[in-house]
């Protein structure tokens, strides 16, 4: 009895070798028995963070200044739309040609979208008039009517900078073009709220490096660029 119980399974493994494996060797060719096994599948994403403060979701601060068309701009322009903060000065020797490099990729790749922006904020203003800027605007090709580079008072930027968005910027006489600042973006959601991707360890990046192209991709301290982590999250909250 046990011989042909041995034949019986013996006969059971070979059909089962001359139907199924043939297609189970084709599916691993084709990729489709990672695509459709579950355990496979990729968690949907987690949200972008919130950036707080003392325990509250911070939001962009109130601000009223003029662009480079001589129009009058404030946070309320930015209503409904996903943005991006910057601080710089057109007369920057060193990251802010970078940095507005960076930004013009952006501009391009979101030019399609009606609710994306960019916010920069000139750290001179005394020296940024509303002239220098839109010169400064035809010479990197920013074009964007939600792209505004603004100018005004300068402790309400200095102000705006340091204390509400927590951006770095001081006057430096010995810093290249005697003005200190950081070059970081900030990412800013519909709703007027500070956004980030988180690290490795779930804490929010807060901000973005602004000033190391795709193209480089790491900087002299071994810093990888973000941009194209912007992207995606910049994305990311036009879907919301």
């Amino acid at each position: 009895m046990k011989k042909y119980t041995y034949v019986w399974v013996s006969l059971v493994i070979l059909v089962f070798g001359i139907i199924f494996v043939p297609k189970i060797v084709d599916r691993i060719s084709k990729g489709t028995i990672v695509e459709n096994d579950r355990m496979n599948v990729k968690p949907k994403e987690a949200p972008l963070a919130y950036i707080t403060l003392n325990g509250k979701k911070k939001q962009v601060p109130s601000f009223d200044f003029i662009n480079q068309d001589s129009v009058r701009v404030s946070n309320a322009d930015f209503k409904g739309k996903v943005f991006v903060v910057e601080f710089f000065f057109t007369s920057c020797p060193s990251i802010c040609p970078v940095m507005t490099e960076n930004l013009v990729v952006l501009q391009e790749e979101f030019k399609a979208s009606e609710n994306f922006g960019i916010a920069s904020f000139s750290i001179t203003p005394d020296y940024d008039t509303p002239q220098v800027l839109k010169a400064y605007a035809k010479k990197y090709g920013i074009h964007d009517k939600d792209w505004h580079l603004m100018t005004g008072d300068k402790e309400q930027v200095y102000d705006l900078a340091n204390n509400g968005f927590n951006i770095f910027a001081a006057e430096m006489p010995d810093a290249p073009g005697g003005f200190e600042h950081s070059g970081l973006f900030a990412l800013v959601d519909k709703e007027g709220y500070l956004r980030s991707r988180t690290d490795e360890f779930g804490n929010p990046i807060i901000y973005y490096r602004g000033a190391i192209t795709e193209k480089k991709g790491v900087n002299e301290h071994g810093e990888k660029e973000q941009i194209s982590a912007l992207k995606e999250d910049i994305k990311r909250l036009l879907a919301e």
